[in-house]
């Protein structure tokens, strides 16, 4: 998604931020069945002492070396693939760090994580954290980024070939008929297929419990006695459960756009469709109030909705021209795709409104391609990266299937709908792709408390689409050291969006440790 970085305070590589939880072909995050949206089972810590087996990773030196990257260094760092049977074999992981500008007031490592799950950290690291984050911070501290297993370049995850995934990103995720209906199965089914076919041996291994864990290797490789961290959206379930299996080692943890790990993933998918809906209505009404300059009318938000909606299903009978060298047109799911990625960042409004006036008023579905295309992180020589590929072989993993047929997905339609009748149904659809997982999930829902640790900061946007508000309040509450930072505005996440006062609370907990005062409000 490499639309203007200008635009996006140059704080990601894309439009889209890494952060995202939404899972191909529609978008959205594998989970379970809905029923109670908490649940009484929390995370139990692992043992404090290091077992003889895991000692040998714990003791690992990093052997540094340069990244071809001005500033920053690279190393190979060894997990157990398997932590059941650490003796099994080894697994890779990409590691980066950018030194402390200065050297003798420094504070430790901070690690960094941008979500996804499968965005790359070290993607992240080199193009914006240790260049954008506040200068005393990156002063302070060596800013440490790994790709977690699965992700870019520790071992990624492969399903699909470049014409495959067109193909797959293109699948009618609002069947009319049962021709259609088996057509998006039969996509859910290559898809996991294709996964099994290129990357079976990992795929059991790509769960976020290993990869919190593999975090712990990296801070006893880096020397630290405990881990300072920053996610954002997925990153802050990284992080949380970090702090569940590791809480005496919690350093200063900062969890941005939270998720609510005590959710089932039905009823999590459920509220990131009313949280898509309720960007959307910000952007309608920002959007109608130009008038005559908004492609979705001047009248009202509630009017604006059901004209994109009208515009989705003309596409689903008769796709645009695109210009695209590959022959793609921009179909229904291609141009909600376009739409839900400007959705992360109010910045994007003026290109998403530019995108729509092209093809609702020209004919022509180029920008809206793009922009889908920017989501999807596909490169102009129809290459994808792997954050698709990683982000449902970690969805899955972490959790139950959301539905298992399609007749579940029907029943469940009218429920997704009345969360967003933009949206509803195809996210509703999209949900139904872990039931064709070829790997058995081996998370379920569950409070993270983290008895002992430091404060902890929790930080939640009240508008913000992707992770609901709700989510940060239920994370900060489940913690035993949670302290909530509330930014009241639009967007995905909030640190470095522009907010002084969010920066400045958090700044000041990285550099001085003390958390803001929890239920602190910023706009």
């Amino acid at each position: 998604m490499d639309i203007s970085r200008d635009s996006r305070r140059h704080r990601r590589p894309s439009l889209r931020t890494c952060g995202t939880l939404l899972v191909a072909t529609g978008l959205l995050v594998s989970g379970c069945s809905l029923g109670a949206s908490t649940t009484d089972v929390s995370m139990a810590a692992l043992p404090r002492s290091t077992s003889a087996e895991l000692a040998p990773y714990y003791d690992q030196k990093l052997s540094w070396r340069d990244c071809g990257v001005a500033g920053f260094q690279c190393a190979s760092m060894k997990a157990p693939r398997d932590y059941d049977k650490p003796a099994a074999g080894d697994i890779k992981l990409a590691v980066a760090r950018k030194h402390a500008t200065k050297r003798k007031a420094r504070l430790g490592s901070l690690l960094v994580n941008p979500g996804g799950p499968g965005g790359s950290a070290i993607g992240y690291l080199q193009s914006y954290a240790a260049l954008g984050y506040p200068e005393e911070v990156r002063a302070r501290y060596d800013m440490v980024a790994v790709d977690p297993r699965g992700v870019a370049r520790s071992e990624p995850v492969t399903c699909l070939e470049g014409k495959e995934m067109d193909a797959y990103t293109q699948t009618d995720v609002t069947p009319d008929d049962q021709r259609e209906s088996d057509g998006l199965r039969a996509s859910f089914e290559g898809f996991a297929a294709g996964c099994q076919k290129r990357s079976g041996a990992i795929l059991p291994h790509v769960s976020t419990v290993e990869a919190a864990r593999d975090m712990d290797i990296l801070r006893a490789a880096l020397g630290d006695e405990k881990l300072s961290y920053v996610g954002a959206s997925y990153g802050t379930f990284l992080g949380a459960t970090y702090a569940g299996l590791f809480p005496e080692r919690v350093g200063r943890l900062v969890l941005d756009g939270a998720m609510d790990p005590s959710l089932s993933a039905r009823r999590m998918n459920r509220d990131q469709t009313a949280g898509f809906e309720t960007a959307f209505q910000a952007f309608a009404k920002d959007c109608v109030a130009l008038g005559r300059e908004c492609p979705l009318g001047s009248r009202s938000p509630l009017e604006a909705g059901k004209r994109l909606k009208r515009f989705f299903d003309e596409l689903d009978r008769a796709p645009l021209p695109t210009g695209d060298a590959s022959g793609r047109k921009l179909g229904e799911a291609l141009a909600t795709t376009g739409v839900l990625a400007a959705m992360y960042d109010e910045s994007a409004w003026p290109q998403l409104r530019d995108a729509l006036t092209s093809a609702m008023r020209n004919r022509d579905g180029s920008a809206l391609l793009g922009l889908s295309d920017s989501y999807y992180e596909r490169d102009s020589d129809g290459t994808y990266a792997n954050l698709m590929f990683a982000n449902a072989a970690v969805n899955c993993l972490d959790l139950p299937p959301a539905f298992t047929t399609p007749e579940e997905v029907k029943e469940a339609v009218p429920d997704f709908e009345k969360a967003s009748p933009v949206f509803g149904e195809g996210l509703a659809w999209s949900s139904l792709n872990c039931a064709y997982w070829p790997v058995k999930a081996t998370g379920e829902p569950h409070r993270i408390e983290a008895r002992g640790a430091a404060p902890i900061v929790v930080v939640g946007t009240t508008r913000d689409p992707a992770t609901p508000y709700h989510w940060a309040q239920a994370l900060a509450s489940q913690l035993s050291s949670g302290h909530l930072l509330t930014y009241e505005g639009d967007g995905h996440t909030a640190y470095g969006r522009g907010s002084t006062c969010v920066d400045s609370a958090i700044n000041g907990y990285l550099l001085e440790g003390t958390a803001p005062a929890d239920g602190k409000r910023c706009s």
